[in-house]
């Protein structure tokens, strides 16, 4: 009974999950206009704290973000539901594209739907950036470190360590400064669920012995032991989102895997198909197990898709919500409470530097007529957010009109 009230909280989950494109930098965007501007379920500070917070995970950053919303609203209950409602509709379609990507030949042409998608989701990563650059960003010290930010995650974006780096070496800066102080009074303790991180240490655990002694011993079915470790272990380790998952995954299965289970073709059909969806780019590891059991017979290759969805966001819920609860609790302390102004203005020079990193891949200096068009999506996008309460769905959704236009 306690979750009725929660309703229309996770109607607005579904209704941005099924509307969010553009990756994690696109999904940052319409979590503003969302949960902060539109439903208030958070503040503009809660956000730019909650995605700091997930940068120094490692896992899908966007799904952590989100089960942080639910959290706060409603305890782990609600945060599993957001964290489901988020996660299925995308790992649905990239499992069954799985069974399908033999009669996917003329794909490339349904594609023109999106085409005014990626222009549309830096318009979303330009309204974020904009709306955290004036609440973080007010004194000489985070403008520095908004630049130096920027310019080093431009510069290093694919590089998988960038991101904890600058937030930690952010705080590290701000914490010379001694005339702040937190109000020990206004932080409420949380409780720490310890079994959280002992679980995610558990399966790891299991997992690889599991894994090992199937590939030892030739089990029958050790490829779907090797597959679940495989997927767990990425989920766990992989720190900077699919731009990272995505040559990890490609060693792994293409690269050295003798059987090639995967073609290159097959492989990089995937991560064009998850970027045309909505939702969690980490979703294309259910594509991704569905095609390596898939001579298996279609019971496992339905097994082989429920486990790359499993294990590929169980790590980031276990971990993010263990370690949240203990941020909060250390936040009391100075040095931590005086690194939250550093660590701020660091995703704000991470947010700049996403919209430059994809800007640079849309075409917008060519004088013809797709550049200006996608210029008019990027400003008109921008403009609609920041001056209207126009739905970012709606938006969506005349892009893809827009996309049939052209």
């Amino acid at each position: 009974m306690v979750l009725i009230r929660h309703i229309p909280f996770l109607k607005a989950v579904f209704y941005y999950t099924v509307t969010a494109f553009g990756g994690p930098q696109g999904h940052l965007g319409m979590m503003m206009k969302t949960f902060v501007e539109g439903r208030k379920d958070i503040t503009k500070e809660e956000l730019m704290e909650y995605t700091a917070f997930c940068q120094m995970l490692p896992g899908a950053s966007s799904t952590q973000t989100i089960t942080l919303i639910g959290y706060k609203r409603g305890g782990v209950p609600l945060a599993v539901l957001t964290l489901l409602i988020w996660i299925l509709p995308a790992s649905i379609i990239m499992a069954v594209f799985s069974f399908l990507v033999h009669y996917l030949s003329a794909f490339h042409v349904s594609l023109n739907l999106f085409s005014f998608i990626q222009p549309m989701a830096v318009g979303f990563v330009a309204f974020a950036a904009y709306k955290m650059y004036r609440v973080s960003v007010h004194n000489t010290i985070t403008y520095c470190i908004m630049v130096v930010s920027a310019v080093a995650t431009y510069l290093f974006f694919k590089t998988p360590w960038v991101f904890p780096i600058l937030i930690i070496l952010g705080g590290v800066v701000t914490n010379f400064s001694n005339k702040r102080y937190p109000d020990e009074t206004a932080i409420r303790p949380r409780h720490i669920r310890w079994t959280n991180i002992w679980l995610f240490i558990l399966l790891f655990i299991i997992l690889g012995a599991f894994s090992e002694t199937a590939r030892k011993q030739n089990w029958p079915d050790r490829r779907v032991y090797n597959l679940s470790e495989n997927i767990y272990r990425f989920g766990s380790l992989v720190f900077g989102g699919g731009d990272v998952l995505m040559p990890i995954m490609y060693e792994q299965y293409v690269v050295r895997n003798k059987t090639k289970y995967l073609t290159k073709e097959e492989y990089l059909t995937g991560w064009g198909l998850v970027r045309a969806i909505p939702g969690p780019v980490f979703s294309v590891a259910s594509y991704t197990g569905g095609m390596i059991m898939r001579d298996k017979g279609k019971r496992m290759q339905v097994l082989g898709c429920a486990i790359g969805s499993i294990f590929i966001f169980l790590p980031s819920a276990l971990l993010v919500l263990f370690f949240f609860p203990v941020w909060q609790n250390l936040k009391k302390y100075v040095v931590v409470y005086r690194s939250l102004e550093g660590i701020n203005a660091v995703v704000v020079g991470i947010m700049w530097a996403s919209f430059f990193y994809l800007l640079k891949d849309i075409s917008v200096t060519a004088l013809d007529t797709i550049s200006f068009v996608n210029v008019g999506v990027i400003i008109a996008t921008f403009i609609l957010l920041s001056f209207t309460k126009i739905a970012p769905p709606l938006i969506v959704l005349g892009c893809l009109i827009l996309g049939l236009i052209f």
